[in-house]
């Protein structure tokens, strides 16, 4: 039984869970799908007598949307990620209870009581505690997969077991290229923006060939173990702490381009919010936490360097400040092409689409390019995160 893929559904799963896992007493079982993704089937699983629930991820052979094959070889990459993850920061991911690798189920810890960080900054939700939460999980799962602190033979079993050739076929491709480079014809460009898009990013050659070196060193720099895809919609977030989940774009990369996409999509809730509801403390709020994520990560890296790091020339003081100079300067070169190409790129964020009014929208997505076009083009002279938001201002107005 079950010895052969095939997709599972809501009534199909319950005795596929029965099967596999000893978890629930002998009651009703409650099954609804959860998720909206492309490339995925989650459904949560409650018993109706114990309370316990599951979550149970399902990849298929094919994309929802389009039915172009793909390879499910990502949710065994997720399994052992997220794995990797909670030993290197406990309790900062789901916790895992099976991987089944012919239906490619993943069968984890439901987080029902953590909340969809997108949704929360849009709603213009208060979390203090999350620029140090981010920062220790940014700082952890990236700098202890280096091989600065990895024996350099665990390191290569990573990076290969991590060769996630779909998958970073995407990125390389939505986020690193056709945004300035429509050459697919996938742009969606809102009425209006047009010329100001040829203008600001398929006729810029200067900023192209600073975009040719972000995606030279994500293809080549096997720096690190990224989570891959780690927007705001892949926290989820309450009083406690945060879960971060979907980290099937994880391969070997710069670690800048992780924290990026986090600061990035910070800047979509901000820019939002200045246009469309303005909330002069949650902006506030929004400047801290993208300064604050930035200077905590960096500490905590600096803080660990000296008692993780080992081989001695490694520990000489100009390699040490030049290694995390350029950290810093690929998270804001990673942050602007992420911001880019949730803009005019196909996979859009709600802090964009939610608007209604095009003008408004305009004035949001011209602001958004210009700062990703900034953050691009002078990442390496950002001297202090306090230079980075005074910048930011400037465009803002």
């Amino acid at each position: 039984m079950y010895d052969k893929h095939e997709l599972l559904n809501k009534e199909s799963i319950v005795h596929y869970i029965r099967y596999k896992l000893d978890y629930f007493e002998d009651e009703l079982l409650q099954v609804s799908e959860i998720g909206d993704g492309n490339i995925n089937y989650v459904y949560r699983i409650v018993g109706e007598t114990s309370g316990k629930s599951i979550i149970v991820k399902q990849a298929d052979k094919y994309l929802r949307a389009s039915g172009r094959p793909l390879d499910t070889h990502r949710n065994k990459i997720e399994a052992k990620i997220l794995s990797i993850e909670d030993s290197l920061v406990p309790g900062y991911v789901p916790k895992i209870y099976g991987y089944d690798e012919v239906m490619c189920t993943l069968i984890m810890e439901d987080i029902s009581d953590y909340h969809n960080l997108r949704h929360t900054l849009h709603e213009h939700k208060i979390y203090p505690l999350f620029a140090r939460e981010i920062a220790c999980f940014l700082s952890n799962t990236l700098f202890l997969t280096t091989d600065l602190v990895l024996a350099r033979a665990k390191k290569k079993e990573y990076a290969r077991d991590f060769c996630n050739i779909e998958l970073c076929d995407i990125s390389e491709d939505l986020v690193l290229c056709e945004p300035y480079d429509n050459y697919k014809q996938r742009n969606i460009i809102t009425k209006g923006m047009e010329r100001f898009v040829e203008d600001e990013l398929y006729h810029d050659d200067t900023l192209k060939a600073q975009v040719a070196m972000l995606r030279n060193s994500y293809m080549n720099h096997a720096q690190s173990l990224l989570h891959g895809d780690l927007h705001t919609g892949s926290i989820f977030i309450n009083e406690q702490g945060i879960k971060v989940i979907d980290p099937e774009f994880a391969f070997y990369g710069p670690m800048g381009y992780d924290i990026g996409n986090v600061i990035g999509n910070l800047f979509f809730s901000l820019v939002n919010c200045f246009y469309e509801t303005p909330n002069t403390q949650f902006i506030t709020y929004l400047y801290q936490q993208i300064q604050d994520i930035i200077d905590f990560t960096y500490e905590n890296i600096m803080t660990m360097y000296d008692g993780k790091v080992n081989c001695e020339l490694y520990k000489a003081t100009y390699f040490k400040e030049a290694y995390v100079k350029e950290i810093i300067e690929d998270t804001y070169g990673y942050a602007g092409t992420e911001i880019i190409r949730r803009v005019v790129g196909d996979t859009k964020v709600m802090e964009i689409t939610s608007i209604k009014l095009i003008e408004t929208r305009v004035k949001v997505e011209t602001t958004l390019i210009h700062i990703g076009k900034y953050l691009i083009m002078n990442r390496k002279n950002i001297t202090s995160t306090n230079q980075l938001i005074q910048e930011v201002k400037q465009i803002m107005k």
